[in-house]
């Protein structure tokens, strides 16, 4: 069988409900890398947060982290990294906010946050990522690969509408969860990245599989020759992957079951 690249989001798509890998999942993926497959973890979430599950696998995986503002290799080596304008991220932090929205920053290697926020840190339990709290008037506007607010989603949509109209689409922007509205340089995704890495690896897209779940992983899906987006995607998902499968929820480890069918284990 000619080698596949498998490349999958983490939060609601390869990782459970409790944001953390299902045993069948990481038996399923460490068989696949042992019969000479590729992985890819493609997620909005930083580097260091994502590491941890590729450390749990215990396989050979390349990382796409902040939505495609960076890519590592196996090893740890960086092989590419965008940057928000310092200019466009300083307009983004001095951005009027409704009450209750958190601004966070997703530096080369840190989390910076406005304000305290138990609900993000419940999100990154299983790795123990945290963030460093930082005021506004304090924050950097160099080395930032992800601006991100998170909120209420009407709040959001205000943000939005904010940028969107101030930035003439010169950013990136997307949601990785209804909650959570993140900003990236223009031209960066996880679609972009993913081509770029694949030219690297000689791998064609129509060998790669790809998996999803929201917005944020629309670029990559229309990549690839195998998109699946999972049964509790963001509700216009299926309207902008025509070619896509639908399959299992993230909560039944439906990742791995399809690869058990796809690949016959």
């Amino acid at each position: 069988m000619t080698p596949r690249l498998i490349v999958s989001d983490l939060d609601g798509t390869l990782l459970g409900s409790d944001h953390r890998l299902h045993a069948d999942t990481i038996e399923v993926l460490r068989t696949l890398v042992s019969h000479g497959h590729h992985l890819v973890l493609a997620s909005g979430r930083h580097y260091a947060d994502m590491r941890v599950f590729r450390d749990q696998l215990d396989v050979h995986a390349h990382l796409i982290s902040s939505n495609g503002a960076y890519t590592h290799d196996p090893d740890d080596q960086l092989l590419d990294a965008n940057h928000v304008d310092p200019r466009q991220a300083a307009a983004l932090i001095q951005l009027p906010r409704p009450e209750g929205v958190r601004l966070s920053l997703y530096m080369d290697d840190a989390w910076y946050i406005d304000a305290e926020s138990p609900s993000h840190l419940e999100m990154h339990a299983a790795t123990g990522f945290v963030y460093q709290v930082v005021p506004p008037e304090k924050m950097p506007t160099e080395g930032i690969g992800k601006i991100l607010y998170g909120g209420p989603p009407d709040a959001l949509l205000k943000i939005e509408t904010m940028i969107r109209e101030t930035s003439d689409g010169s950013l990136h922007v997307t949601y990785s969860t209804s909650e959570s509205l993140e900003i990236m340089a223009g031209g960066v995704n996880k679609g972009v990245a993913l081509s770029a890495l694949l030219k690297r690896l000689l791998i064609e897209p129509e060998d790669c599989l790809a998996f999803g779940d929201n917005l944020n992983d629309v670029e990559m899906l229309s990549l690839v020759g195998e998109p699946h987006f999972m049964l509790n995607s963001h509700p216009e998902m299926a309207g902008h992957l025509s070619t896509a499968r639908q399959i299992g929820h993230h909560g039944e480890a439906a990742v791995a079951v399809l690869l058990r069918e796809r690949f016959g284990l």
